[in-house]
């Protein structure tokens, strides 16, 4: 037993001195080629900016459990005649538009957007996307409120 013991002790000795030999300075050197980075309209801290580009979409339907959506902005086009909606969505087929729901009053113009999914049994990946779609009005809005149907 007394040579196992000497023998683990010299192990020990021989580990820590290893560990304390001189330090070798290494000069720090750059990249072989210039390194690009490329400019996203969300930025690092994950958070979309406003002035992100918008992704044209139309309403497809016979989507899978379709729930209203939140739209951020309603800009009137052609006089007043039509809508651009732009909300914040995922990314197909995990976040398709089904349907957009119009109800106007003589007040008023709710805009509804529906969004599901397909029946693809797929994953997605979070990631923010701005979409836009475009609404014909009955008549044009010429003062009327544009509400969000989604918000309470």
């Amino acid at each position: 037993m007394t040579g196992s013991r000497a023998a683990m002790a010299a192990l020990a000795c021989s580990m820590l001195a290893t560990g304390c030999g001189a330090e070798r300075e290494t000069p720090a050197t750059g990249p072989e080629r210039p390194v690009s980075t490329s400019v996203s309209p969300v930025p690092s801290g994950g958070v979309p900016t406003a002035d992100a580009p918008a992704s044209p979409t139309r309403p497809r339907g016979g989507t899978t459990a379709p729930v209203a959506v939140p739209w951020e902005k309603a800009e009137p086009l052609d006089g007043g005649r039509r809508l651009r909606i732009l909300w914040w969505s995922g990314v197909e087929p995990c976040h398709v538009l089904d349907r957009v729901a119009l109800r106007e009053t003589g007040t008023r113009v709710t805009v509804t957007l529906y969004e599901g999914h397909t029946r693809e049994n797929v994953a997605c990946i979070e990631m923010a996307v701005r979409k836009s779609t475009e609404v014909t009005l009955k008549q044009p809005v010429d003062g009327r409120k544009v509400v969000d149907g989604a918000r309470p």
